[in-house]
């Protein structure tokens, strides 16, 4: 299968967890006191098995669905959280959206839950929360005419397609349902990319970010210190231009082998709470007691959440290229479509909205160099932010239990500012 031949070291560790769950079930099975003791934490968790709107009914949040139409016909959902149920006052104007990272959905927002999770957060403060898919994703599997069961077309797609087709699309039609003439704007790690790659390549739409919080942004990737991201996306780099069927351009999608395992395995309450972490340390760094293991049972219900083997392969090419640039699609075609035998670099110039930049020093996936890089590139920084917990590593600022405490005060401090009540 095209996961096994991608990701061996991660399939490695999900055999070796599952042959510990195996053991452990077969011990348990002996003793039926603690098999009666173990049925609640070794089930599913509600949360991992629910899409946006049922995760948020859960805890009584009220949450809308809108789809959203791409010009080029990917059919995407765009989720809403009008007002927190602790929100006590009116409704913030303008806005805000927020985009997430690569293999990840709408639902990242929410996996950590009300005390963590930033949807809920900034629902509670008041503000009118948008949460954003891409194309590839579960929540942006569909198109008016392809099929991506069958149609290799439709997985035709790198982060450019998603700066130049999704953003845009998503952000007018928030714009267009409430009235409001721009936007505030939170991205994380791929998140971010699209919205520089939108201001690059696209007319008028850096005008409608009132202000653009990136946290930890995936946008030239040349110190990645995760081996498992240089692996997996160098291969993919590798083989992708020979790759045919939809079953090989669709990576990491969910309901695929290693979502389907690390979700079975991660259920577990006890291996959630010792082994599954590894998982994690597997893509990134290691970060002791912050995510939660109710966290760590929900999210691997929703992540990975699946994009195309040339979006992922494009991280590679960074990683290689060591540049912010364009596809690379070989000598041949970068001469027809670039003019040039080597891809341009995006123009991050013009970017001119204002900028606040996150990162944590401890980030496997985004180094701080490259944010720093990134920071001396952009017109408008207004800070470079860094996470005081030394230990703060990328999936962190999804999933840590601190967050409340270690990002969320700067993302609102800036969003206050920022909106009509600042």
């Amino acid at each position: 299968m095209r996961e096994a031949a991608g990701g061996g070291s991660v399939l490695f560790a999900c055999a070796v967890l599952l042959a510990l769950l195996v053991r452990r079930t077969a011990c348990a099975h002996n003793y039926t006191m603690l098999q009666q003791q173990d049925e609640l934490s070794t089930t599913y968790t509600k949360d991992s098995l629910s899409n946006f709107t049922e995760f948020t009914k859960n805890y009584g949040y009220y949450s809308e669905e809108h789809v959203v139409i791409t010009e080029d016909g990917y059919i995407l959902f765009l989720f809403r959280i009008p007002k927190g149920k602790n929100c006590n006052g009116s409704v913030v104007k303008p806005p805000v959206l927020l985009m997430h990272g690569l293999l990840m959905s709408a639902d990242s927002w929410l996996d950590a839950g009300p005390s963590a999770g930033l949807a809920f957060l900034l629902a509670d403060v008041c503000y009118d929360t948008w949460v954003g898919n891409v194309r590839g994703n579960y929540y942006g599997r569909r198109h008016i005419r392809l099929d991506p069961d069958t149609d290799s077309e439709f997985w035709d797609f790198n982060t450019e397609q998603m700066g130049v087709y999704d953003l845009p699309a998503i952000i007018d039609y928030i714009l267009q349902h409430t009235g409001s003439k721009d936007l505030m704007f939170v991205g994380f790690s791929q998140g971010c990319r699209l919205l520089f790659t939108m201001a690059s390549e696209t007319s008028g739409n850096v005008e409608k970010i009132r202000i653009a919080i990136n946290v930890a942004p995936a946008v030239r990737v040349k110190y990645t210190r995760s081996i498992s991201l240089r692996l997996l996306t160098g291969f993919y780099a590798a083989v992708s231009p020979i790759l045919k069927s939809p079953r090989q351009l669709e990576v990491l999608q969910k309901g695929g082998l290693i979502q389907t395992v690390s979700a079975f395995i991660c259920k577990d309450y006890e291996l959630a709470r010792t082994v599954c972490p590894l998982i994690l340390a597997i893509i990134d760094s290691y970060d002791p007691g912050s995510v939660a293991t109710d966290t760590i049972r929900t999210l691997f219900g929703h992540f990975p959440a699946g994009t195309s083997a040339y979006a992922f392969g494009f991280y590679g090419q960074g990683i290689i290229s060591k540049k912010f640039q364009k596809y690379d699609y070989g000598l041949r075609k970068n001469l027809q479509l670039y003019g040039n035998a080597v891809p341009p670099l995006y123009n991050l110039k013009k970017s001119t909205m204002p900028v606040v930049l996150v990162y944590g020093n401890n980030d496997f996936l985004v180094d701080p160099r490259d944010v720093k890089w990134l920071s001396k590139q952009l017109p408008n920084v207004l800070e470079t932010y860094e996470v005081s917990r030394a230990t703060w590593n990328h999936l962190d600022n999804n999933y840590s239990q601190l967050a409340k405490r270690l990002t969320f005060p700067k993302i609102n401090q800036y969003l206050r500012k920022y909106s009509n009540r600042g």
